[in-house]
């Protein structure tokens, strides 16, 4: 495992942040920098059938390399990071053997990762770990899963006392939002089953995500001038601020845990002719997901009624759905990841996801896919780190995996 932390500090300095509200995939052509760079890797160390389309979808073939016939399995990541926070010139910095204390990211301006906030870190006390200058994200979500596969596929072609099957790798762009497996070709990946290496701390496996929902409700009002606006000025930022006062307030993401679902308001943009409310519905439960998107579109009635039905608009459509509906008939795929981790002595912590990846959508295009962790703390944000040790056990669960397969 030499390579892996090299090959992780080269892909997070490169920029590949996606960009919301694109119609393009990817939505940024910078994401071609890494998805290009793959190629030439993967091609370099020996893998097969390597491509990349125009849509930045990277796809490579690892063949078999026993004489039975077993299922053909894949692993896939993303090259895209987050627009929550720039990934422009990340400054990654790596500290060896950790001393349990805080980190000062930043001494000019004072960015520290601290324990108190974040007592977790101290866990890994004498490892390595990689965090930024504190400007910028680290990127780990999703590049150590891109490394992980990586460094998994060159393993595995080095050591080819190593029995496996035939293996997919596929690298995504967009996933961060929303549109990772809106193009992945499933019939050209090939594999029976994948996992997404895009999880987060050690053992870390889900199988369940939440269904998902965006609504984005217009208001139309009407101008006059304040001076002479009684009886006539309609004005839509007060329509949509009562509106918003009409979800339960226990029902939102900060209010909310485990399988709780909510009603996020994201955005809130306006004036007194127009303003628009952006918000996202989530529920792992898909009555209760139902059941929140009848609340939105009865309220949104409610409101035609008292102010006109061309003075409310709702355009609510769904994103993605709970992949258990896939997976869970299916349930061999969940038992080869966890035994792999068994017998690397990683003790299994298996949660539903509170947000959605690639993998669900891939499950619902006929591709079952669970998500395996990748190692990656506090991500989308300046104090994101990662544990090398957890990203070397990661690479070490995808062999397994293929391993255990092989013997299937």
């Amino acid at each position: 495992m030499e390579n892996l932390l090299d090959r992780f500090l080269r892909y997070v300095k490169i920029d590949t942040e996606s960009v919301p509200g694109i119609e393009q995939i990817p939505s940024t052509k910078k994401q071609f920098d890494l998805a290009n760079l793959l190629v030439d890797e993967l091609k370099a160390m020996g893998m097969q059938d390597v491509s990349i389309d125009e849509n930045c979808y990277v796809m490579a073939t690892l063949p078999s390399n026993i004489d039975k016939e077993v299922p053909t399995i894949g692993f896939i990541a993303h090259v895209d990071t987050t627009p929550d926070l720039t990934g422009k010139d990340v400054k990654p910095q790596v500290w060896e053997n950790y001393d349990g204390e805080d980190i000062v990211l930043n001494k000019e301006q004072n960015i520290v990762l601290t324990t108190e906030e974040f007592p977790e870190i101290k866990k890994y006390k004498g490892q390595t770990i990689v965090t930024t200058d504190g400007t910028t994200l680290l990127g780990a979500d999703d590049k150590a899963g891109v490394a992980e596969i990586m460094e998994a596929m060159d393993y595995l072609i080095k050591h080819p006392e190593i029995k496996h099957g035939t293996i997919k790798v596929g690298f995504t762009p967009d996933e961060e939002v929303g549109k990772g497996a809106n193009l992945f070709d499933v019939e050209k990946f090939g594999a029976e089953w994948a996992y997404t290496m895009d999880g987060g701390p050690m053992g870390e496996f889900e199988y369940e995500n939440f269904n998902a929902a965006y609504a984005e409700v217009t208001f139309k009002g009407q101008n006059v001038h304040p001076g002479t606006a009684k009886g006539k000025m309609v004005n839509s930022m007060n329509i949509a601020a009562k509106f918003a006062t009409k979800f339960p307030q226990s029902e939102t993401p900060e209010q909310t845990e485990k399988y709780e679902g909510f009603y996020h308001l994201l955005t809130m943009t306006g004036s007194v002719e127009e303003t628009k409310l952006q918000y996202i519905i989530r529920d792992h439960d898909h009555n209760l997901f139902i059941s929140r998107k009848d609340h939105m579109e009865s309220l949104v009635k409610t409101f035609q009624s008292e102010y006109g039905e061309d003075r409310v608009k709702l355009e609510l459509v769904d994103q993605y759905y709970n992949m258990k509906e896939k997976v869970a008939p299916n349930m061999h795929i969940v038992d080869f990841a966890l035994e792999a981790m068994k017998e690397l002595n990683i003790e299994p912590d298996v949660k539903a996801i509170r947000g959605g990846t690639d993998g669900a959508q891939l499950s619902f295009k006929g591709l079952p896919c669970p998500n395996i962790f990748a190692g990656g703390h506090n991500m989308h944000a300046r104090y994101e780190y990662v544990p090398v040790p957890t990203m070397e056990a990661a690479t070490n669960v995808i062999i397994k995996i293929a391993e255990l397969v092989a013997k299937k």
